[in-house]
Parts: structure tokens; sequence; C-alpha cells
């Protein structure tokens, strides 16, 4: 099943950004609309956030305009109290809750400065946690120190008409750098491998890797990417050699919102003492906004008319993507 652009259904399964942990504050209560849903968010008393179908099923009011009352969210029209797992714990003019509706509640992960929610569309519980990000990316990234992530380093690009796919397959592209980047020329997938939910990849930058030998413990322009189903990744870069080598991790997180339009979730960790931090978070930023310059107005292709250097690539990952769409998604 595909939409009127040949692409596969706008609801993939898997994990999904829909905020900044500093986005919800404790108390707070946020307003959402992904995954074709209206949610709300709010972060309990104790800390930890809830996802919700944004509506009470007393009368159907949006509990956006509600408040926090301990861990529970209170509907604003009436009063009716429900728990971050969608049930109702109170009626304020009633002795007992009503035990028989509930609300819609979104497993919930908190890690690596965002929030996110787990969607199948049969309902399912999560088939896999998302990953210890700097681990996986190796331990050239994991040793290293990063700066804080501040409101510079996070970046939303909202209403974006591009399926998380269409991003994904760029691990996979490597001959668009020069065209849409601008190197000198195309970086060299080294490696790739596939673990369930997750792709990921080396890339090599530079002359020196293309004899495409991938060297493990060699690191010096590259770039570690590592795709946690269809709507979360991270990139793990080391930018130029040996000791003069920075490190700079960005996660490109999509969350459809419909059936056309995506939000896409930049995070950027800039190397810690780094002297040109500015500098480097203004070129990520830059190499996003080219690619969704591109993205934005691309039509998706099945199947696509491949080089020979490319096809292999593409097809792998396409037929990896596969698993997580429901054929009445």
């Amino acid at each position: 099943m595909s939409d009127q652009r040949g692409l596969p259904p706008m609801r993939p399964t898997g994990w999904f950004q829909v905020a900044w942990s500093a986005d919800i504050t404790i108390g707070e209560v946020k307003s959402l609309h992904y995954l074709g849903t209206d949610l709300v968010a709010f972060r309990r008393e104790d800390g930890t956030v809830a996802v919700l179908d944004a509506h009470c099923q007393h009368l159907g009011a949006h509990l956006g305009g509600g408040c926090v009352v301990g861990n529970d969210i209170q509907c604003p029209f009436h009063g009716w109290v429900w728990s971050g797992e969608g049930r109702n714990v109170s009626i304020p003019y009633q002795d007992r809750p009503n035990k028989a509706r509930r609300i819609r509640s979104w497993p919930v992960a908190e890690q690596d400065e965002g929030i996110f929610v787990w969607h199948d569309p049969n309902g399912g519980p999560p088939r896999w946690e998302l990953p210890n990000v700097r681990e996986q990316l190796g331990a050239h990234i994991a040793e290293r120190k990063f700066a804080p992530v501040g409101p510079d380093e996070r970046s939303l690009k909202a209403g974006i008409r591009v399926h998380p796919q269409v991003i994904a397959e760029n691990a996979v592209d490597p001959h668009h750098f020069r065209f849409v980047h601008q190197t000198p020329i195309s970086p060299t997938v080294l490696h790739e491998e596939t673990d369930g939910a997750r792709w990921q990849a080396k890339v090599g930058f530079g002359r020196r890797w293309s004899d495409g030998v991938d060297r493990p413990d060699d690191h010096d322009n590259t770039i570690q990417i590592m795709w946690s189903g269809i709507g979360t990744s991270w990139n793990g870069e080391l930018l130029g050699r040996g000791d003069d080598a920075a490190a700079r991790i960005i996660a490109i997180c999509t969350t459809p919102v419909d059936d056309q339009y995506s939000d896409i979730f930049a995070t950027y960790w800039i190397e810690d003492g780094a002297e040109d931090h500015a500098e480097r978070l203004v070129q990520a930023k830059a190499a996003l906004d080219q690619d969704i310059s591109i993205w934005h107005t691309q039509i998706y292709l099945e199947p696509p008319g491949l080089a020979t250097s490319e096809a292999a690539g593409f097809r792998r990952l396409r037929r990896w993507a596969n698993s997580f769409y429901d054929v009445a998604g």
C-alpha cells in the first residue's frame, strides 16, 4: 500500500521523536499532532513524561488546556482526572472513577535530549529499545566529551513534504554528497550491517578511503551512521586526521505529521572545547537545509533507476525498511 507519490504508508512501526526534553518541564502540558493523531504530552511530578491521545473520554474536550495534578492530567472542561496510563482516576463530583473508559497511552522513551513515542498501527508494544547511541557509534565517539545541548543545538524543521524512508536512504547514497554538499569526490561506503531494527554504516571521506577497504581501527574522516527503525538516526562524525580530528554527533529524527508531511528534529553535539564550535554548528545545519531542499519536492520511484555502484545498497535498505510497514498501515 502506498500514497499518491508511490511511497509506503506514512504510518510505519517504530520510535518517533515528538519533542525535546527541554520542551516540557515538570507540571507542563503540551499539545502535539503526529502520526495523524492529536496528542497531549505532560511531565508528571515524578519527572517522567506521559503521552496520551488528546481528547477526554467524558465529552471529548482537548486535554491540552488541562493541568497536571501530581502524576495525572485534569481535563479543563469538567475536571476529570486521567493517569499517564490513560485510566480515569477521579471525577470531582462523583465518589468513584469511570473504569470503563480509557484514553490511549503511548509508550514513551526519553533519552539523548529527546522524547520519543512508540507507534505500531496494530497497537502492539515496543519491539525494540532505542540504542545506547554513543556506545553503538563506537569507542572513538563514546570516549569524547561533548558540549551541552542548548537552544542553538536544537532545530525543528516543521511541515516538510518527506517520508522518513526517503531520509533513511541517505545512508546508502554517497553520490549525493558531490552535488548537494559539494564534496570534491563521493565518499565511500566502507561497511554496512543490519541487526533487526538497526541499520549501521561507516562512510569514509577523501581519496584515502577510495580503495573501499574498511580499516576498523581507523576513523579519521569518517561518519558512523546508525538508524533504529526509519524514524530515528544518529551520525557520529570524526572530521580531520590524527590528533586534529574533531568529533560531532548529529541526530536526525523524522516523525510523520499526517499522510504527506513530517517534522524533522535535528540535534547537534559538538565536541567540548572546540574553538570552532559555532562554525561547525552552522556547517551541520546548512547540510540539513541542503538535503531538505531536495526532499521537499522529491517523488518516490519504485523501482528506481539505479547506477551499478549504488544499486545493491539501495535495494538492501528498502528490503530492511519494508519490515516496518503493516499492510493495513
